[in-house]
């Protein structure tokens, strides 16, 4: 099966070749066939088999309340659209190493570009944590890159972030944010970690935070996953981050055909990990949790 057309052991129904076309002229020859590559080429293409990669879209699971999730969201979502208020997507993008370290992709050099030959973490001037936020409505992405730890503390200040740069201008009419993310991560929905820094959030920011996660093993269909992040992964191809501006540049630049526009920030703050829910914050905290899936679905209201 490692190098001649089988089936998939499971899928019996895909078969496959990891043998080039001539590979598989040679082969042919051995047996007393002669066949040019060419034509190898065309009987491939004559019965279907053309070069693909795997693609990642087999779900690994689904939560008995996956589709009532997604119809609650797919409610909300109209709610804001028909409102004064924002929609924002928000999730942390793969973290990056600083420092002469490869990257996947092709450019046009005129010199060989040469990088470590070993990814090790040790030999990085830093790590970069993309944090953004998407705004639904208008189709424009803020990436905050964090130097430090992704933390529920950082998640929280790249909101923050957007909404003093852009955000408040945008909105001036604003009483209420949709924030849809993903169930893990630095906005977990089941820690109240981020719960508290939410909180806090929405005292500063002087606004209800209106959360909705998307259900376990679901995060691509959180918008800025397919909206932003491609992108910003096609910007950046093959681009090595030796400094922190090749990628702030890099990822400024990011445009695509429907018209989104990404600005990128620095945050150089140092997020403390390991901390915990503040005592009494579960008895004390001003957390609205909905009717229906109150474990995906909550509001966190301001003081006042």
């Amino acid at each position: 099966m490692k190098d001649h057309i089988a089936g998939d052991p499971m899928r019996p129904e895909v078969h496959w070749t990891n043998l080039t076309p001539k590979a598989i002229a040679d082969r042919l020859r051995q047996r007393g066939l002669r066949v040019s590559v060419r034509v190898v080429r065309q009987l491939l293409l004559q019965h279907h088999y053309v070069r693909r990669k795997a693609r990642k879209a087999q779900t690994m699971g689904q939560h008995q309340d996956r589709d009532a999730q997604f119809q609650n969201i797919a409610r909300l979502k109209q709610e804001y659209l028909d409102s004064p208020n924002p929609i924002i997507s928000i999730d942390t993008k793969k973290k990056e190493l600083l420092g002469n370290f490869y990257r996947d992709g092709c450019l046009y050099t005129q010199q060989i570009v040469t990088t470590f030959d070993h990814d090790f973490p040790s030999a990085a001037d830093g790590k970069l944590i993309p944090h953004g936020i998407y705004d639904v409505k208008r189709n424009a992405a803020y990436l905050n890159l964090g130097l430090s730890h992704d933390t529920s503390e950082f998640a929280c200040e790249s909101i923050y972030q957007w909404w003093c740069v852009v955000g408040r201008d945008l909105y001036p009419e604003a009483t209420s944010i949709l924030i849809l993310c993903d169930g893990g991560g630095s906005n977990s929905a089941s820690q109240y970690l981020f719960k508290e820094d939410l909180q806090k959030l929405a005292d500063r920011m002087g606004i209800a935070l209106r959360v909705a996660h998307y259900p376990p093993y679901c995060s691509k269909y959180n918008p800025i996953e397919h909206r932003v992040f491609p992108h910003v992964s096609r910007a950046c191809q093959g681009l090595i981050f030796t400094t922190l501006a090749v990628p702030v540049a890099a990822m400024a630049k990011t445009q695509t055909r429907t018209g989104l526009q990404v600005m990128v920030n620095v945050i150089d703050k140092v997020y403390q990990t390991g901390r915990k829910v503040a005592e009494g914050f579960k008895e004390s905290m001003r957390i609205v949790f909905d009717a229906v899936l109150p474990k995906w679905n909550y509001t966190a209201v301001p003081i006042g």
